[in-house]
């Protein structure tokens, strides 16, 4: 099963935007801001959609910014996210899923409530053959498997 749910410890009040395919052709799903915030100029801000998704474990979903923002000079600080099937509701933050946006121009970028903060893209992965076995097993949230 793969779908997306807004989480119960939301970040906003108020309504919020699912992601949703801009085409029928389009590969990524458009997440919007459910707040507005700005970003400073070569500044970097954190912002969770208040959007979890769960997805089969042999699955990733991967975040990008849009070309749109690209334009603008807004990158993914850590280039691309990748969202694993465990981080669906983890005991830190039920699986939020944030976006770390980086402003590379010299002006400050503003965001309204609803505007694209990015995309995502869900696909198969593979693992070799000869892997040993994992026992670990994900125990939080954004940044959570950095010291694994």
């Amino acid at each position: 099963m793969r779908k997306f749910e807004i989480v119960n410890a939301r970040t906003s009040d108020g309504e919020i935007k699912m992601p949703v395919r801009a085409t029928k052709n389009s590969a990524g799903y458009d997440f919007y801001t459910p707040i507005d915030f700005e970003i400073e100029p070569q500044g970097v801000k954190l912002v969770f959609s208040d959007i979890k998704a769960q997805f089969e474990p042999n699955e990733v979903l991967i975040l990008c910014t849009t070309s749109g923002m690209g334009k603008k000079g807004i990158v993914l600080a850590n280039g691309i996210g990748v969202i694993d099937a465990d981080y669906y509701n983890n005991v830190n933050n039920e699986g939020n899923i944030g976006f770390l946006l980086r402003n590379l121009s010299d002006d400050k970028i503003t965001f309204k409530k609803g505007d694209k903060i990015g995309q995502g893209i869900f696909t198969n992965f593979l693992t070799i053959d000869n892997e040993a076995e994992i026992s670990n097993e994900r125990v939080g949230g954004f940044g959570s498997t950095v010291n694994k």
